[in-house]
């Protein structure tokens, strides 16, 4: 399988300590101090290329006149999603973006990636933790009573109280969570009684494709999305784990590439698609490619942002709740300035050093977003997780190395069980991990107050968590030296939010 790796899941081998290439904050800092303040430009396509763009009117009534522009100028429209004033587009003039903006009706347009429509070529970067016959034999032979098989080994479940809440009510089938990701695989044993096919969708394109099958990844492609649905609504059948929310429904949006890429016109499809389909709440552990941070002082940056955001803002005011990761580098976004390595990351990276207030990630970072932190089977921040008062919301269970946070028995890993395409499990790890935590319980929530809207789920998401203090001195990986500072009160800080979710609080609150 060769595939690019979600950069809101990280691969931790048991017992060994976290990737050395995560940027921890005292590196990151004395970057930011000496390394190059080059900023990423906008990248044109050479003459044959062809490219994505996003074009955003002023006006949700303009769409017709700018479409004639748009065929004008040499591009050809995908899709127009006149709902939120966003048209979708194909061009290899290098010089569309440019050509477009000049329409009085255009309130931004930019490129959605800076290499042309063509297949990537990608690296082996990792791969989950494949749960052998033994290992879950010796899980099964340790469940007790009322455990699903793996339950044993869901060390995350009794950490966010969801094994007490599932004595009350596994969640209303009536309740649906849309996983904006790789796909997802409804033919899975435990996803299958849960999986909502009305709302599943591929919208890689940035047109939505409702093909059946379109939903799931193809034999090569990342398992994330997958994973990420068991985490959340793995059924309470007898059959290996269990969800957090095992009684609701999920549906599968696929938005990424085959080769792993998160383009902004998918996920402008996957978040407009959910809106109109009645998806309760999304599921994001992903940002929007190629640009980690969209800085609006650059044009085609803000397109993106501003389509994204009109997208999320739509999908709102419809009655979804959006939940999105934090991210995995560790570093402080509500800090004054922050080194982007990796930005565009489909050709050319350059070092960057970015204010998270002006250039943002999409879509952790916009209004009305619930934004997760991680935290370790210790009950403390996961070694990689990015965090920042005022940014994040509420924190869950994403995992961590098994040397940094333990689990206790019968629990091996310090990593995340999930689901994986083929009917089997695994173990991953990350702020993707956490998310759909808080996806769950968000859908518990729903499920008990069925008329609450976004802003009342939101609102009994920060309410029903456990307030957790800041962890000072933060040093996870026992050299003395301080890995993260962490900032703020018992009742909000910049590692935990308002507290971990408490999936009790949400059935019986």
């Amino acid at each position: 399988m060769s595939v690019r790796l979600n950069r809101r899941t990280v691969t931790l081998p048991l017992g060994l300590a976290v990737a050395s290439a995560l940027a921890f904050l005292p590196q990151a800092a004395s970057a930011a101090e000496t390394g190059p303040r080059t900023s990423a430009q906008s990248v044109s396509p050479a003459d044959g290329d062809t490219l994505s763009y996003v074009v955003n009117l002023r006006s949700r009534h303009g769409s017709s006149s700018v479409q004639k522009a748009i065929r004008k100028a040499g591009g050809t429209v995908v899709m127009a999603y006149d709902q939120i004033g966003v048209v979708v587009v194909h061009a290899s003039d290098p010089g569309f973006a440019r050509k477009i903006r000049k329409h009085p009706a255009v309130e931004s347009a930019g490129a959605t990636r800076t290499a042309p429509l063509s297949l990537q070529t990608t690296t082996q970067v990792g791969a989950p933790q494949v749960l052998g016959e033994a290992e879950m034999k010796a899980a099964a032979e340790a469940a007790e009573d009322g455990q699903e098989p793996l339950q044993p080994l869901q060390w995350d479940l009794p950490m966010i109280k969801a094994d007490k809440a599932h004595r009350i009510t596994p969640g209303s089938p009536g309740v649906t969570v849309g996983v904006i990701d790789t796909g997802v695989d409804d033919t899975h044993p435990d996803l299958a009684p849960n999986f909502d096919r009305a709302a599943s969708v591929n919208c890689v394109s940035g047109k939505p494709d409702t093909t059946e099958g379109a939903w799931r990844p193809g034999e090569d492609e990342s398992p994330h999305g997958t994973h990420v649905a068991g985490e959340i609504a793995a059924a309470k059948n007898g059959v290996g784990m269990v969800g957090v929310a095992p009684g609701v429904k999920v549906a599968g949006i696929k938005v990424s590439t085959p080769e792993g890429w998160f383009y902004t016109e998918a996920v402008v499809c996957g978040f407009v698609w959910a809106a109109e389909h009645g998806v309760d709440i999304t599921n994001n552990s992903y940002y929007v490619d190629p640009w980690q941070f969209n800085c609006k002082n650059d044009p085609d940056q803000r397109a993106l942002l501003e389509a994204v955001s009109r997208a999320t803002a739509y999908a709102e005011r419809k009655g979804t709740v959006n939940v999105a990761a934090a991210g995995n580098d560790n570093w402080d976004l509500a800090a004054k300035s922050i080194l982007d390595p990796g930005s565009p990351n489909d050709s050319t990276p350059v070092d960057r050093v970015i204010d998270p207030r002006k250039c943002l990630d999409l879509p952790a970072q916009l209004p009305g977003t619930v934004t997760v932190s991680s935290i370790g089977a210790k009950g403390i921040k996961s070694s990689f997780s990015n965090y920042g008062r005022g940014v994040v919301d509420v924190a869950a269970p994403g995992g961590d190395s098994t040397r940094y946070q333990a689990p206790e028995a019968p629990a091996t890993s310090g990593l995340i069980l999930g689901t994986l395409p083929g009917g089997g499990y695994g173990y991953m790890a990350g702020t993707s991990m956490a998310s759909p935590h808080v996806a769950g319980v968000a859908a518990l929530i729903k499920s008990a107050h069925p008329h609450a809207g976004p802003k009342q789920v939101k609102a009994l998401l920060a309410q029903g968590a456990d307030a957790r203090a800041c962890t000072t001195p933060y040093d996870i990986d026992g050299d003395g030296t301080a890995d993260a500072e962490c900032k703020g009160g018992k009742h909000n800080n910049s590692f935990y939010g308002r507290g971990v979710v408490n999936a009790l609080n949400a059935v019986t609150k």
